[in-house]
């Protein structure tokens, strides 16, 4: 069996990854063009993350009573075992905590900033051209969204802890699985404002984004890890809103390039992407 096209499939993922991971990157160029206007988005994450922090380090202490919990069967192990077994079992769940951590966060700060960030967002697409005339969410519906990513992260949360309970494979396992999903749906959430003011909703958005997964991808988890670094989330997330837009256009512009392709009736009375 000739293994090439599966070699030339997976370096295209990958490559198409990174572009995905470059385009939070690419937002940060707004610093330089509108540093004032990234100022003012640094405001709504940094209120989040401040008390985002101290719910997160309360939380932590409890890592250790429910490791223990969750690990009866260690009892009558050897007492190096049983601590290190429990050790390993407390950081996983610890990582789990942090993907709630980070998708609550994504999801508050949002809420909390949405004038701000909805002005970052039309600020890239007036800066890229042929911007769309939508509107934002509004705060109502914001806030709605805050709380699905809440319950979204819990449920991330819940699979790390599990996951994390597989003898020796659960230490990795847990926290690749996390990271891949909790960037999935980071970015997902992230992208909605540029394409709901496009008349795209969240139903429809899935479709768009289905032939820019390994994009997506990237940029969830390269947000994810800028967020890990003290104090990255709040310089960060008005990166990600702007880097998010273009990832928006990304998509839209496969999208459309497939529709083309593959069917050409498509052409007539197809929107081109903005």
């Amino acid at each position: 069996m000739d293994a090439r096209p599966a070699a030339r499939a997976g370096a295209s993922a990958a490559r198409r990854f990174l572009g995905g991971a470059g385009l939070v990157l690419r937002g940060f160029a707004l610093w330089r063009t509108r540093p004032a206007l990234m100022l003012l988005g640094m405001i709504p994450p940094l209120i989040v993350f401040t008390a985002g922090v101290a719910l997160l380090v309360a939380a932590a202490f409890g890592l250790g009573p429910l490791a223990t919990w969750a690990t009866p069967f260690a009892d009558g192990w050897d007492a190096g075992w049983a601590a290190a077994l429990r050790t390993a079992l407390a950081a996983v769940a610890f990582v789990g905590l942090g993907a709630l951590g980070i998708l609550a966060f994504t999801g508050l700060t949002l809420a909390v900033g949405d004038p701000f960030y909805e002005r970052i967002w039309r600020e890239t697409e007036t800066l890229l051209g042929d911007a769309p005339q939508g509107s934002g969410l509004g705060f109502g519906r914001a806030l709605r969204d805050a709380l699905l990513l809440v319950l979204a992260g819990i449920g991330v949360g819940a699979l790390v802890f599990l996951l994390g309970l597989i003898p020796v494979a659960g230490g990795v396992l847990g926290p690749v699985v996390g990271t891949v999903l909790s960037g999935r749906i980071l970015a997902a959430e992230l992208v909605t404002r540029p394409l709901e003011a496009r008349g795209i909703g969240r139903r429809e958005s899935r479709a768009v984004l289905r032939g820019s997964r390994a994009e997506q991808l990237g940029f969830g988890v390269a947000t994810q890890l800028l967020f890990l670094i003290p104090l990255g989330a709040i310089v960060t997330m008005p990166a990600a809103v702007a880097g998010a837009t273009l990832l928006a256009r990304t998509a839209l512009a496969r999208t459309a390039f497939a529709r083309t392709a593959y069917d050409p009736t498509a052409v007539d009375g197809t929107p081109s992407p903005r």
